[in-house]
């Protein structure tokens, strides 16, 4: 009943907005940054950018989800904010610029707020949903040694290595969001992608580069605590380092800020390969017996990746996007993380009572991050342009996983559409996941199917 719910409220927001553009006066949707000029020129500026990225979901839980009241659960819906956030640019001079980015991700009703606001019963002690705490996400300074070739820039970043979308916009996705193992540190050492650090980027004719060394947050158990044959995060000091290299064959990128473009939607003609790196010594230890010494892992991961993103028919406005990247992960042996974003519920049933409770825990978790090899690709078609100068654009994904603590590789997919109001400036977009499911069998996953969700998402920034 949800399904059909969201799918008569997209065509329903279609079909209004092609009345009013019949029945009024074309609305005029063009958009001119928020900024503020500071001579002459333009050459000094403060830029102000704001968005709000809102879901409404149906999910088909994982296998013996129980809910709030530790009911078992087999579906839920809900609506979320996915991020709410506001970013600063100011180039107080040709050199010199300042970059502050802050905001809140994942807030629904029962997670991503104050803790202990859920009531006064059993769940109390768990993370409620209201007064999420507003948290920076970029805070750094740059200084331009070489303008556009050479800048050098500190401070809580996101000049990432390894891949593009490692460094992904997330105000033009093609998709609803990242797959998120791009971001391969997600809340563990990092902060939402970003780590404290010192990087240098620039771009030497075709060639595009950011490097970067980074003191990772401390996240993970003491040395002393180490008991398992699977890897897990420890605490240290040590510095991380990283990189991404990109040539680009057709059209140059803007790299005065990190954030890559998901899709131009035809506005470029380009053409990209890149590779990359991301090293952290002794970030994660296991011991392979209660005899045995600890050991720890340096963690290593590496990128190769290809883009592109061209128009096919400029009368038309159609255009073609393609990204295809594949992810060698080194986290230590087995290591292995379960996320699901804007998940409700983790709580499962004891195997006990359920046989075929989810090994990766309720909701919509699934392994997403680990030692092993990921694959993901995603194209997209845009279709011509309507006479309101609106759009659609269709999308699918593929995902191969083969992580080395599940043994098995599994794949999965997205379908979508975009319907372009206004560019990424105002769009909803309609998207089912499939992820793959697992049960607990003598203590280790094994393949019990899958399971899927449905996300409605509407986006307006300015």
């Amino acid at each position: 009943m949800f399904k059909q719910l969201l799918a008569a409220v997209f065509t329903f927001a279609f079909v209004q907005l092609q009345a009013q553009e019949k029945q009024n006066t074309p609305v005029d949707h063009s958009y001119k940054p928020m900024m503020i000029k500071l001579d002459d020129k333009g050459q000094k500026f403060i830029r102000f950018i704001t968005w709000h990225q809102i879901w409404a979901s149906y999910t088909n839980n994982n296998p013996g989800t129980v809910d709030i009241n530790g009911n078992v659960q087999k579906n839920n819906a809900d609506l979320s904010i996915r991020r709410s956030r506001v970013l600063i640019q100011a180039q107080i001079s040709p050199r010199f610029m300042i970059v502050s980015h802050f905001g809140i991700n994942n807030q629904s009703f029962a997670n991503g707020g104050s803790a202990g606001t859920l009531g006064t019963g059993a769940s109390a002690t768990g993370q409620g949903g209201k007064r999420p705490q507003i948290y920076i996400h970029d805070a750094w300074t740059e200084f331009a040694i070489k303008p556009g070739k050479l800048h050098v820039g500190a401070g809580l970043h996101y000049w990432n290595g390894v891949s593009r979308f490692s460094s992904h916009s997330t105000l033009n996705f093609m998709t609803a969001d990242a797959p998120i193992f791009n971001w391969f540190n997600i809340d563990a050492t990092d902060q939402f992608a970003r780590q404290l650090g010192i990087y240098a980027k620039g771009q030497l004719g075709r060639f595009d580069y950011r490097v970067h060394l980074n003191k990772p947050f401390a996240f993970g158990s003491a040395l002393s605590a180490i008991t398992s044959p699977v890897a897990s995060n420890v605490l240290n000091e040590n510095w991380s380092t990283g990189g991404y290299f990109n040539y680009m064959f057709r059209d140059k990128e803007s790299n005065v800020l990190p954030y890559f473009v998901g899709t131009y939607l035809g506005a470029k003609k380009v053409f990209n390969i890149g590779a990359g790196w991301y090293s952290h010594k002794g970030a994660t230890a296991s011991k392979a017996s209660s005899t045995a010494s600890v050991v720890q892992h340096t963690q290593k991961n590496f990128g190769l990746d290809v883009y592109l993103d061209m128009p096919l028919n400029k009368k038309k406005g159609t255009a073609f996007n393609l990204y295809s990247v594949l992810y060698k992960y080194d986290f230590g042996p087995n290591y292995l993380r379960n996320i699901g974003i804007l998940n409700l519920h983790a709580s499962v049933q004891a195997l006990t009572s359920n046989p075929d409770a989810s090994w990766a825990g309720g909701g919509n978790l699934q392994p997403t991050i680990g030692t092993g090899e990921i694959w993901y690709t995603q194209a997209g078609y845009l279709l011509p342009k309507l006479k309101n100068g609106t759009a659609f654009m269709p999308f699918a994904t593929f995902t191969y996983k083969n992580f080395e603590r599940i043994g098995k590789a599994s794949g999965q997919y997205d379908l979508g559409m975009n319907y372009f109001i206004n560019g990424h400036n105002a769009k909803i977009t309609l998207q089912y996941s499939n992820r793959p499911v697992y049960k607990t069998v003598s203590g280790n996953p094994e393949r019990n199917g899958s399971k899927g969700q449905l996300i409605l998402q509407t986006q307006i920034f300015l």
